[in-house]
């Protein structure tokens, strides 16, 4: 299975993630970025990026609970659309993420602050060094780039070491002042141990899919759907939720051939919610698969870090059953829409429209 697997980018991508988070914690230095982002006069943090790129704002937002500042989560794709809704008066800290950088709402983004926010400073996390986010500084001066190696730069649809690789540098910036390098280090060996456990658990595509989860682990679940509708092209429907929320409409989704993941916290309150919930739907749905990943789960590993830092290695599950399912169904693992058309890897079709002064 592995040779036929690894024709695939996507596959290579997703397997690639250890060594690249090794080799990124011993290149990167946030220090200067730390000290950079102390000493800006902000009482605001915006984390903005379109589909995976603002998932990683959401993961962030719900995560980082002591900060001194307030967090927000403000999707590029909501900031372009109404520029004035949010920029009134304010000079937040801007930080945008981009795979390629480029996207239409990536540069709608730049266009906005340009007119109605030039003073805001601004911090941009990009796996492209040709993209707008590298390529284009602030008119006030007061920004800085973060460009992550050419290894990040996925050239499958689906994004895999792009998002992983962006949400732990924002981490070493914005979360706890760790050393990072070791963390790093820890991390890639705990992913590199669970990706082939992923794998051979994986099982048959199902007809739906659900992902669960409490606090960050619960954007993290909404990452994890988004894989694997990508990477099925639709075919597998799939839902997200946090694990109070399910409850409250969206488990009408659930059928007998659905699949049921619950990220698993490890916070003990919020896993008392999670334990009560499995097995509510294993009563409920003896027919449906409901499976558990995290401390504690049917793929048990430790969270020591926190949920902030081991959601990559949560969501990297999805990943690999994204890729399996993809396979099995006979699609493009890396370009799953090939002939049809209506989505591309970086989006196209969008007409941006002027921000007047």
């Amino acid at each position: 299975m592995t040779d036929s697997l690894n024709t695939w980018t996507t596959w290579r991508e997703l397997n690639a993630q250890p060594e690249i988070w090794r080799e990124w914690g011993q290149q990167f230095d946030p220090s200067p970025y730390r000290l950079w982002v102390d000493s800006l006069p902000i009482r605001e943090v915006w984390f903005c990026g379109a589909g995976t790129s603002a998932y990683i704002g959401d993961i962030l937002e719900a995560g980082l609970t002591d900060s001194f500042v307030r967090l927000r989560s403000v999707p590029s794709t909501d900031l372009v659309s109404r520029p004035r809704a949010y920029l009134q008066d304010v000079s937040p800290l801007v930080v945008s993420f981009g795979r390629s950088g480029d996207s239409t709402e990536s540069v709608g983004t730049l266009d906005a602050l340009d007119v109605l926010a030039p003073s805001a400073p601004r911090l941009h996390i990009t796996c492209n060094p040709n993209g707008a986010l590298a390529q284009r500084p602030s008119p006030s001066g007061n920004s800085k780039m973060i460009v992550l190696p050419e290894t990040t730069h996925d050239a499958g649809f689906a994004m895999t070491s792009s998002f992983s690789t962006m949400l732990l540098t924002a981490l070493s910036i914005f979360g706890d002042r760790s050393d990072f390098e070791h963390r790093m280090t820890l991390l890639a060996d705990e992913l590199g141990t669970l990706l082939p456990r992923y794998a051979a658990t994986t099982g048959a595509p199902p007809s739906r899919a659900v992902y669960l989860g409490t606090g960050p682990m619960a954007f993290a679940a909404r990452e994890a759907a988004l894989k694997v509708m990508e990477l099925s092209a639709g075919r597998i429907p799939a839902l997200w939720d946090s694990t109070l929320g399910f409850r409250h409409g969206p488990k009408s989704f659930v059928t007998d051939d659905t699949l049921i993941t619950l990220f698993t916290s490890p916070d003990p309150h919020a896993a008392a919610y999670e334990i009560d919930l499995v097995e509510e739907l294993r009563g409920q749905f003896p027919d449906a698969t409901v499976r558990t990943i995290g401390p504690g789960g049917d793929i048990d590993f430790a969270m020591p870090y926190g949920p902030l830092w081991h959601a990559p290695v949560s969501i990297a599950a999805a990943q690999v059953a994204g890729v399996l399912w993809s396979d099995a169904l006979g699609l493009n693992v890396d370009d799953p829409f090939a002939g049809r058309g209506t989505l591309s890897r970086v989006v196209s079709g969008v007409r941006l429209h002027p921000v007047s002064a």
